[in-house]
């Protein structure tokens, strides 16, 4: 689910807003979602924080932004200095979610389940590819 393409490196963005957008942006252009799916998810931004603690927000559309997700996809953006979500400390981690059907909460338990690790947070925080990024990822899920 996860591709190089959709994961982006040592981000430096000026707010949450940006983040989200960014995000956003990765999973229209790898078609998993209408252009009009990035402004859900900043409505959703806007109506709670998707800030999930230790450093990880998972953006994510309203439920009404169902009928704009093509497939399920993820992205991820890896911004050192961090973002603030609004939460007890800054997000290093962003990971947009666009998912179909019943994926949505499975997807974000599993994301959740990964970062909830320090030692992955870590890792993923000082990743320097994003194949590696993918390899913790995939590791994680698996267990």
């Amino acid at each position: 689910m996860l591709k190089p393409e959709l994961i982006r490196l040592n981000v430096a963005v000026k707010d949450k807003w940006e983040a989200v957008r960014l995000a956003g942006q990765l999973l229209v252009e790898a078609g998993h979602a209408d252009a009009d799916y990035v402004e859900k998810m900043v409505e959703r931004e806007q109506a709670l924080s998707t800030y999930m603690g230790s450093g990880l927000a998972i953006p994510h559309g309203t439920n009404e932004a169902k009928a704009l997700i093509r497939s399920t996809g993820l992205s991820v953006l890896q911004i050192p200095d961090g973002v603030d979500f609004g939460g007890d400390e800054p997000a290093v981690l962003v990971v947009g979610i666009a998912a179909q059907g019943g994926e949505h909460m499975d997807i974000l338990t599993s994301v959740a389940m990964v970062c909830s690790e320090e030692e992955s947070m870590e890792r993923i925080r000082t990743a320097d590819s994003a194949e590696e990024i993918i390899r913790i990822f995939e590791s994680g899920m698996e267990e």
